[in-house]
């Protein structure tokens, strides 16, 4: 499949596997990428889920996106009232943001199952793309195994649970 031409919005999780699987570049050489500040914010100090922590360089990878977004109180609000509390702040702002955009052509990648639920709840689902779905429509051929939820099959057992829980 030919790459999405359109913006795509990566959360914190997609940039730490990238940079732990040296993929950045490739990502971002082929997909116009955009995230909001908090993700940013997350990569500097926020907590990680990691045996390892990686390292990302603030000034590179804001230089590397094509937009970092701030999110308003106005935008958090209106995401809440759909949605409910159930993500952690940079999946609930990147979310907030997603909503919020007036074009129809990004796509969303992030392989919390909270998000995806969200995603799907907010009607969503068609945008939802995994990580190595972007890199292999790249022919990003990746040397360091990505971790298991961020593989396309991952991805779609995921979205089959979600729907078989909350219908299509």
């Amino acid at each position: 499949m030919p790459p999405h031409s359109g913006p795509v919005l990566v959360d914190t999780n997609v940039i730490f596997e990238c940079h732990r699987t040296d993929t950045w570049r490739a990502l971002t050489g082929g997909y116009r990428l955009e995230t909001t500040e908090d993700c940013v914010v997350e990569t500097q100090g926020g907590k990680q889920n990691r045996e390892r922590r990686t390292e990302v360089d603030e000034t590179r990878l804001r230089q590397a996106l094509s937009a970092v977004h701030s999110v308003s109180d106005r935008q958090l609000a209106q995401l809440l009232l759909r949605q409910g509390p159930t993500l952690d702040r940079g999946e609930e702002s990147l979310w907030a943001h997603a909503m919020d955009r007036e074009d129809d052509t990004w796509l969303l990648a992030g392989p919390d199952k909270a998000s995806l639920r969200c995603g799907v709840l907010l009607g969503y689902r068609d945008r939802l793309v995994s990580l190595e779905r972007l890199l292999g429509d790249l022919g990003h051929r990746v040397r360091n195994r990505l971790r298991e939820a961020y593989t396309e099959a991952w991805h779609r057992r995921a979205m089959n649970e979600l729907v078989i829980e909350l219908g299509p």
